[in-house]
């Protein structure tokens, strides 16, 4: 991957900030499943996500992300601990239990700042953690760590 400086956006004008190139083509970019039940936060990440490059898609909750995970092969997983129905740490662990999942990196984002929580979320097979309220260049920069070189 190659990165560059991206100033189409104020959020990530920063000098700073690098993000990752877009690549020539679509098959060639990082895929994320995101799974955030809340819309507002699921489209702030989706956006920093797309403008640094990756390809997007959502889900609202764990059963919606298991689906989603049949025809769509991510090379990260961001996930909200507090979902409806099935809760991101019981996600964490599936995803870890499964063959095909096993290796993911999972980087959650979550609204529970405690360090207990954090620890939680990491033992359960997080491989990294952001606390919400979370800056947007923060969480992005976060994401190209965890996504394998290609």
């Amino acid at each position: 991957m190659s990165y560059r400086r991206h100033s189409d956006d104020p959020a990530f004008s920063d000098a700073s900030v690098m993000v990752v190139e877009k690549a020539e083509s679509v098959a060639a970019r990082p895929r994320v499943l995101l799974v955030e039940d809340e819309a507002d936060i699921r489209e702030l990440i989706r956006y920093s996500l797309v403008q640094g490059g990756f390809e997007v898609e959502e889900a609202s909750d764990g059963a919606e992300a298991l689906e989603k995970l049949r025809e769509f092969a991510p090379d990260l997983i961001v996930l909200d601990l507090m979902l409806p129905g099935m809760l991101g740490l019981e996600l964490c662990q599936r995803l870890r239990a499964r063959t095909d999942t096993v290796h993911l990196p999972i980087l959650v984002v979550s609204a529970r700042t405690n360090a207990s929580d954090k620890a939680l979320g990491l033992a359960m097979g997080a491989d990294d953690y952001v606390t919400k309220p979370f800056s947007p260049r923060d969480l992005l920069l976060r994401a190209i760590a965890l996504v394998p070189q290609r």
